[in-house]
């Protein structure tokens, strides 16, 4: 597996984000067999593991100190404190004060079974609590040795800079994906700037790119996909045009659309480090792969011609619909 750094740490090109292990997603395999395929990850070369403190209320942080345990000191742990919780009739965010901070670092320590994490993000950016007064919290845990490097996620341009300014930020997660590319214009050049790594969630378009999805499917319970507009049966049809994009190229370089989907954005920026999900093994060794598939610069301005021709449908998962704050969408 090929490497990247985000800042200084050193990561798989490729990374797993686990969440869907314990939520998210629909059914949800059981403990051993999520262990299994964690620890078959990384015997494909994965060494970059991303979970949070929400996922699962715990059980997420839990499943991956387990899986990872008899490697612990080759592979990168990334967690997350301060998600998102319903407050009254909208959605807010956990606002953790620097002591708050420590103290849910001292549980998610406890529920990784380790003694450091390796990336420290905050799930989301407080608005009660200064982005200075978070990121001088981080560098005290620093120099506490209980995380190495910290991030934020779904920052702001502004909130970047005014946290690496006091303690570099190592990485910034936010969703980024052929289909969902708002951070290209403002977020990704921040971070070029700034010496910092771009991890995107949701790179696969939670799965949608895939080429996978059909019309008819049904997703309930807790699965994001039934609140994602993309998902509906006329945003199918309707992105038709980048799914036949993806497999035209997939076919000319004998890989798969997913693949194309990744290998595209590792090709855009080297501190780009996709942590696409999956509870499938098939699914993970594909995703895995997309690090050897190596568009030519010449591929690669062809596939960004032809999206600019391609109108996209549907967009990214509405958060208040999925904590049921809101009507879902149709």
């Amino acid at each position: 597996m090929k490497k990247r750094k985000l800042r200084d740490l050193e990561v798989s090109a490729v990374g797993l984000g686990i969440m869907g292990m314990s939520h998210g997603y629909g059914t949800v395999p059981d403990r051993s067999e999520a262990i299994a395929l964690i620890r078959q990850a990384y015997e494909m070369g994965c060494t970059f593991f991303d979970t949070a403190e929400g996922y699962g209320a715990g059980e997420n942080e839990s499943i991956l100190g387990e899986a990872l345990k008899p490697f612990r000191s080759k592979v990168i742990i990334a967690t997350k404190f301060g998600g998102p919780r319903i407050e009254g009739d909208h959605l807010g965010v956990q606002e953790y004060t620097p002591a708050e901070i420590k103290q849910h670092c001292e549980a998610s320590l406890k529920r990784l079974g380790t003694d450091h994490i390796d990336l420290y993000y905050q799930h989301r950016v407080s608005k009660e609590v200064t982005p200075e007064e978070v990121a001088g919290c981080m560098g005290e845990l620093i120099k506490e040795g209980k995380i190495l490097a910290w991030g934020q996620s779904m920052a702001t341009p502004e909130e970047i800079r005014r946290a690496n300014a006091v303690t570099p930020l190592s990485a910034v997660q936010s969703e980024y994906s052929i289909m969902e590319r708002s951070v290209e214009k403002d977020v990704l050049p921040v971070c070029e700037e700034l010496g910092i790594g771009f991890v995107p969630f949701a790179p696969l378009a939670s799965g949608f790119l895939s080429g996978k999805v059909q019309s008819g499917m049904k997703y309930e319970g807790d699965d994001v996909r039934r609140v994602i507009t993309r998902f509906s049966d006329e945003n199918i049809q309707a992105n038709q045009p980048l799914l036949d994009l993806l497999r035209k190229f997939a076919e000319e370089k004998a890989a798969t659309p997913a693949q194309i989907s990744l290998a595209w954005m590792l090709h855009k920026k080297d501190f780009i480090v996709p942590i696409p999900g999956s509870r499938k093994i098939e699914r993970i060794h594909e995703n895995l792969g997309a690090a050897d598939v190596e568009l030519t610069e010449d591929e690669f301005q062809q596939i960004e011609r032809e999206l600019s021709k391609i109108e996209i449908y549907g967009n990214r998962t509405d958060e208040d619909i999925v904590f049921g704050l809101k009507g879902e969408k149709k």
